[in-house]
This record gives structure tokens, sequence and C-alpha cells, in this order.
């Protein structure tokens, strides 16, 4: 009977650590300022180019103190006319405020990424948007 006890408490705290976890992790969009980025690479096909870009995209994104949340994504199979599938990379961040994106702009974080991954994109779009 103990050993079921005990068993059943050790279970329900790992449960609660684990949901502590998820929630610390799982931040709420932010609807204040979100930043839009397309990344077209020079050769989409490349494992190694997308490896390169994804590694420092994702250091980037864990080391900024700015960014909120975040979304990187790649086109789905387009079924309608409207959907652009071009790109090779999307990445939605959201920022509490305006000026949180523009110190987003100048950290030591973002530039690395930027400096590491140059010269493997071809064309990068921004689509900055505040919430109303």
């Amino acid at each position: 009977m103990k050993r079921g006890i005990i068993t059943i408490l050790l279970m329900i705290s790992f449960m609660a650590t684990s949901f502590a976890q998820v929630e610390d992790t799982m931040r709420t969009f932010d609807p204040a300022f979100s930043h839009t980025v397309f990344f077209w690479l020079k050769n989409p096909e490349s494992s190694k180019d997308k490896a390169q870009f994804e590694t420092s995209l994702k250091t980037f994104l864990q080391n900024s103190k700015y960014a909120k949340t975040n979304f990187i994504g790649t086109p789905p199979t387009a079924t309608r006319d409207v959907v652009d599938g071009s790109f090779t990379y999307s990445l939605i961040v959201t920022f509490e405020s305006a000026e949180a994106q523009e110190g987003y702009q100048k950290e030591k974080a973002h530039l690395i990424f930027i400096e590491e991954c140059k010269d493997l994109w071809e064309k990068v779009i921004v689509y900055d948007s505040q919430g109303i």
C-alpha cells in the first residue's frame, strides 16, 4: 500500500514539474508588435545550407533578449493561387513594443545570425505590424 501511495505521489510530482516546464517554454503570442520575415536561400536544396541556417536562427532566437515568441516555418504545398510558397523559410517574432523590436535589431545575437547566414540567402523581405 505504501509503495502504491509513494508511486502515485512521485507521478504527481513529476507531472506538476513537467507542466511547469511546458508553461515556461510556451510564451503567449504578444499582439503589440509582430515581425514577419521571409528568406529565400540561394541553394534551397542544400541540406548543409539549411542545417547551418536553422542552427544559427534557433541559437539567435534562444539568445534574444527582446523576442517574446517566435515561429519558424517552411512553405506547405500551396493549394490556392493566392498562396506564395516561393520562400525557403519564414520567421514570425512578436515583441511587447516597437522599442523592443528596435533593440532586437541591434542586439548581438541578431547581428551574429546575420553575419553567419547572410551569404546563404539571395532575398529577404520583412513585414512589421503593430496591433490594433
